[in-house]
């Protein structure tokens, strides 16, 4: 049985090399932008130990930065950005999928999964937003924390919007920079 290790714990035999998978395919998935939630229901866990899972092993802390971000047209490099840039939460879409999302759903899913999405939100320190000039006004009100806002175009916007990424590194990078005087 080569490669396999087996701890006894009481009447338990742990089988070590599993775990150590398991606790790889979870980080892989949460690196590639999955929710904790999302991995919790795919590994048959709780959210919350996914998340206890991630501050046993951090390494750096910091201003905690969300980003969230609609409709966008370059997503997928904005979330590798993102993901470069070590954001720990990040919802982007483009303008079809919101609107796929808003219409596959029933109102009162809608409602919970924008009340889940909004506590989650709640729990970062700085929330970086990139929409129109109304939804901005209007996660500020919704979130007593830190929202930083980058409007990316006048309410209604139709059709996805570019978004500077070199601009958006260098805010997310002061976001996360210190600051000077001790005050964050």
């Amino acid at each position: 049985m080569s490669g396999v290790e087996l701890t006894r714990i009481g009447g338990k035999v742990i089988d070590r090399q599993r775990i150590y998978r398991v606790i790889d395919r979870i980080l892989d998935l949460r690196a590639a932008g999955v929710s904790q939630q999302e991995v919790a229901e795919r590994e048959g866990t709780e959210r919350s130990f996914i998340s206890r899972l991630e501050t046993l092993g951090e390494v750096h802390r910091g201003a905690r930065i969300a980003l969230v971000g609609f409709p966008i047209a370059n997503k997928d490099e904005l979330l590798a950005l993102a993901q470069d840039e070590g954001i720990e939460y990040t919802l982007v879409l483009t303008d079809e999928e919101r609107w796929r999302w808003v219409r596959e759903k029933s109102g009162s899913q809608l409602l919970n999964e924008v009340t889940q999405i909004i506590a989650e939100l709640r729990t970062y320190d700085v929330v970086l937003f990139l929409g129109s000039d109304m939804r901005v006004r209007l996660v500020e009100a919704l979130l007593d924390k830190k929202v930083v806002c980058m409007e990316i175009g006048r309410s209604p916007i139709k059709g996805d919007r570019y978004v500077d990424l070199e601009k958006l590194r260098r805010l997310i990078r002061e976001l996360k920079a210190p600051a000077r005087d001790g005050r964050r």
